[in-house]
């Protein structure tokens, strides 16, 4: 019941920055918790940030330091703001949304997924 399409990939040189968007529709509204991840080809899914609905961030990853998670609840939107970006930052992007329903049943949904590349 929660839709999430990214936005804001694309490639980049050496030490610059993105903005990868996050726009959420559907039962948003029991959304408690939103994070991106990334994965290149043949390995995991790896957390990025994450941000709880009471506004709580974590980061994780070689990553840590330079990016910064943030969300727009007027417009349903969570951002990830990545400066200084390295060529390890290459990958593909995933916007992760978990809707809780009761205290012991919650759903998870992924976005499709944007390209960063990071040329040297």
């Amino acid at each position: 019941q929660v839709q999430l399409v990214e936005s804001g990939g694309g490639l980049v040189e050496a030490g610059g920055s993105l903005r990868l968007s996050c726009a959420a529709s559907g039962s948003t509204f029991s959304i408690d918790a939103m994070a991106w991840y990334r994965q290149t080809p043949g390995n995991q899914r790896n957390l990025v940030a994450v941000i709880t609905s009471g506004g709580t961030t974590d980061y994780q990853g070689s990553a840590k330091g330079r990016s910064t998670i943030s969300r727009d609840d007027a417009k349903n939107t969570v951002y990830l703001q990545m400066n200084s970006l390295q060529p390890e930052d290459t990958a593909v992007y995933y916007c992760y949304a978990h809707r809780r329903v009761a205290f012991n049943e919650g759903y998870d949904y992924w976005g499709q997924g944007t390209q960063v590349t990071v040329s040297s």
